[in-house]
């Protein structure tokens, strides 16, 4: 698998959540390329299932990455212009000049717009609320109700770049990069382990506003353990060692409540056995993830967090390393190659027999 390529194109698809179809499309081709069967859950989320070799019924574990992206939403049309509201975590600091996709009746490229500073007080240069900011098409205002109407999506409009080495910076790869890493270990798998347990690779829906498609494709699949594969913050300029984690390090293995903590040996563990790199994520609360979901469907299972880090969350230059996504889809793979029949026996907690 070209875990470069894969990710190229699953940043420059757009996906806002509640409206995946697009990127839907290139995860169920490419994830068809290493399952034995793939489907999409009626909520929106793609389900890809490679059956183990063990005795049915077999245990399942559930890989989840979510496939939606922040973005914007049409919420009113002034003369030429598009007023905007977030559908997800957008940070307004990083709006004004951005170049953007309108997905109207026909695709429109524009550029987020407000006053310059000359026309500006002062005291008045600060922060653009979101409501004070438009879009602009370049279109006359009859042309612009003929094309575009609310409700419709505004994405980034942002090329995936190579950097140097294995560096990557695009739109998007908050979680593109976990569907990768799903992708990642499902080729792994494909092409040199065997595995007992039942494999469903998940690119779930809406994760940025409601971590829907986590609670209905766990609900539906009752694995009996969950890793929920998402970016985590890297190390950057002025941040803090203990908060952020090295690009190029290895992926992050959380530690915390929402994750079970022989979930968390074992992976550690694998990790160590394999020799790939790997970084330790404190988690003290919730991990913000689809784990959190996962955690507590049904009567509970058993949970990991696995982290890619990542710079610049939640902006179109959102910039990774490669080498981690494949260091992340190797550990799974291994991970799931050593599941048999007596793990669940090893994670549930049984009382002493007493005399």
């Amino acid at each position: 698998m070209d875990s470069k390529a894969f990710l190229q194109r699953l940043s420059e698809t757009p996906g806002i959540s509640g409206y995946e179809h697009a990127i839907r499309d290139v995860v169920v081709k490419e994830l068809g390329l290493y399952a034995d069967e793939v489907r999409v859950h009626k909520m929106g989320s793609v389900v890809a299932l490679r059956r183990g070799i063990g005795t049915e019924p077999r245990r399942r574990i559930m890989l989840a990455g979510h496939m939606d992206e922040i973005g914007l939403m049409v919420s009113k049309i002034e003369g030429g212009f598009l007023r905007v509201a977030q559908v997800g975590g957008i940070d307004p600091r990083i709006l004004p000049a951005q170049e953007v996709v309108v997905h109207g009746r026909k695709d429109l490229p524009g550029i987020v717009g407000t006053r310059p500073p000359h026309v500006v007080p002062a005291s008045q240069r600060k922060v653009t609320p979101l409501h004070e900011l438009f879009v602009d098409v370049a279109l006359e205002p009859d042309e612009v109700a003929k094309s575009v109407r609310v409700g419709d999506l505004v994405t980034f409009r942002r090329p995936f770049t190579a950097l140097q080495g294995s560096w990557a910076t695009g739109k998007a790869l908050d979680d593109r990069v976990g569907v990768a890493v799903v992708g990642a270990c499902l080729a792994n798998l494909a092409e040199r382990m065997k595995h007992s347990w039942d494999v469903y690779g998940v690119a779930t829906c809406q994760e940025e506003v409601t971590f829907l498609g986590a609670t209905t494709t766990t609900y539906g699949i009752r694995p009996d353990i969950g890793i929920a594969i998402d970016v985590t913050f890297a190390s950057m300029s002025d941040s803090s060692d203990g908060d952020t984690f090295k690009m190029d390090g290895g992926p992050t293995i959380a530690y915390g409540p929402n994750m079970h903590p022989r979930v968390f040996d074992s992976l550690v563990a694998t990790a160590k056995e394999l020799e790939i790199p790997y970084q330790v994520e404190p988690a003290p609360r919730g991990s913000g993830t689809d784990a959190w979901p996962m955690q507590v469907t049904r009567e509970g299972v058993p949970t990991a967090v696995i982290g890619v880090p990542l710079r610049y969350m939640h902006t179109p230059v959102e910039t990774v390393c490669i080498t981690d996504i494949e260091r992340a889809g190797r550990l799974l793979a291994a991970f799931i190659a050593s599941l048999d029949d007596s793990t669940m026996d090893k994670l549930t907690p049984r009382l002493e027999a007493q005399e």
